[in-house]
């Protein structure tokens, strides 16, 4: 007699977990090869030297080793892994275009309500392709590009092929050259000098397709004197089988700019989130991560800051949440490459029901980086007892006439925190709610306010029926 498996529904994700019909209008076959690579610059009419980009970024992919250092990647299979997916739709400028289902997609995001209120320009991706971008006219009057990488490619050649994966080379690791391989989609930012863009630019990353690969590039240059704030959203529904999301962020800020990166990373329990994110920072200049990671099976992030020009300064502030059956490799790495460079770390994670989330820095000063000042800080908060939780900081010094400062915590929620609140009438739930929001709260209120309510409420989903 067959025994049939019992397969229990996850905590229903509400709008994040809405799927579409997998419809497109062209897909490779799944796996990694030098036809595919092939196929899909032909289908998206690239540049010689792009095409060989992608193919010599294949040969080194081919040639590393899958790390091991950690998170457990075994169960990921590149053969079983759809790289390109074209969404049955051309790019548009205005919603009403947008299909139906993907414009549905994105207003129960809250992406279009988001740009009529709050933003300056929206770019959304659905699956491999943006298929929607806009910008205020007043923007394009100061000179400032906000457009997708194909776009980009095409219109700007020489600018991308300048900066286009100089930061974060294919030989860096394993999957920055599995990006350069099959990139596709994201950003592409240009602030010329001395702009002061007020109100935020926004891109949103929806992968709807299962069984596939997201691997959208990213690459913003803010120039002298100019400032700006980018906000980025991820999210997918939940499938049975694994997806991959490998995007890849270049961020150059040059003398006396300031750029503020903000991202919220919300992906469903099947992705291996494995992103890699990098500023350089020229004098003066001010680079201000902002950064959640939820959802994802595994994820391992370390957004860089590399502080190579005199005064340059770096802040980061992050929260990590990791629930059941998810293995949250997160922190970030500071390089002080420059004198009288500061840093700011503020790190905090939360774990429940088995879940680990792992804090991983690295601060390293080298040896004429005198003068430069550094604080670094990480909180672990685990749930319950079964849940796991650890810090690994880095710190290199390479000179000793400098100030630095690390303070490392991590504990358990407090049964006489929860017993206390109880005794002044309130429910269990609702006291541990209130603990997690509190101790959140310092990165909360960085957050963009949709990002804001978005934690919220990711943090009211999580704790459900996790009582007792």
């Amino acid at each position: 007699m067959e025994r049939k498996k019992t397969y229990i529904e996850d905590i229903d994700r509400g709008i994040y977990d809405i799927k579409n019909d997998f419809t497109y209008r062209y897909k490779t076959d799944k796996g990694l090869t030098e036809d595919i690579i092939m196929e899909i610059s032909r289908e998206k009419n690239e540049p010689e030297w792009m095409r060989d980009f992608r193919l010599k970024s294949l040969e080194i992919y081919n040639n590393k080793p899958i790390p091991t250092w950690g998170a457990d990647l075994s169960g990921l299979d590149i053969d079983n892994i759809i790289t390109y997916i074209r969404p049955d739709t051309d790019m548009k400028h205005s919603w009403d275009d947008v299909p139906e289902d993907i414009k549905i997609t994105f207003e129960l995001l809250g992406i279009p309500q988001a740009e009529r209120e709050s933003l300056a320009g929206v770019g959304a991706q659905y699956d491999s392709e943006v298929v929607y971008h806009n910008i205020k006219q007043e923007l394009i009057d100061q000179g400032i590009i906000y457009t997708d990488m194909e776009t980009a490619l095409k219109e700007y050649e020489d600018v991308v092929k300048e900066y286009f994966m100089k930061l974060i080379p294919p030989n860096d690791h394993k999957f920055a050259a599995l990006h350069g391989a099959v990139w596709s989609g994201g950003s592409f930012v240009y602030v010329p000098e001395g702009v002061q863009v007020d109100i935020p630019l926004q891109s949103y990353f929806r992968l709807n397709a299962p069984g596939a690969g997201q691997f959208e590039h990213t690459l913003i240059i803010v120039e002298k004197g100019a400032k700006l704030h980018f906000i980025e959203g991820c999210s997918a529904p939940m499938y049975r089988v694994n997806n991959l999301h490998a995007g890849c962020v270049e961020l150059f800020v040059k003398e006396n700019a300031t750029l503020r990166y903000s991202t919220i990373e919300n992906w469903s329990k099947n992705m291996y989130n494995l992103n890699t994110k990098r500023a350089v920072v020229d004098k003066n200049g001010t680079i201000e991560w902002i950064s959640g990671s939820f959802g994802s099976k595994v994820s391992m992030l370390y957004p860089m800051s590399i502080l190579r020009g005199e005064g340059a300064r770096s802040e980061f502030t992050g929260i990590t949440f990791a629930a059941e059956g998810q293995h949250l490799d997160t922190g970030t790495k500071v390089v002080h490459a420059a004198p009288h460079t500061t840093s700011t770390v503020n790190s905090k994670s939360l774990s429940k029901d088995g879940g680990y989330a792992f804090y991983r820095g690295l601060l390293r000063v080298a040896e004429n980086a005198y003068g430069c000042k550094s604080t670094v800080s990480c909180e672990s908060l685990m749930l319950d007892n079964i849940s796991k939780s650890d810090t690994l900081p880095i710190i290199e010094l390479n000179n000793d006439n400098i100030d630095i400062g690390h303070e490392a915590k991590i504990g358990r929620i407090s049964d006489e925190a929860i017993f206390y609140l109880m005794s002044r009438g309130i429910s269990e739930e609702e006291a541990k709610a209130m603990i997690v929001r509190g101790f959140v709260e310092p990165i909360t209120k960085e957050l963009p306010l949709e990002y804001a309510v978005e934690l919220n409420n990711l943090i009211n989903i999580e704790l459900e029926g996790t009582i007792g």
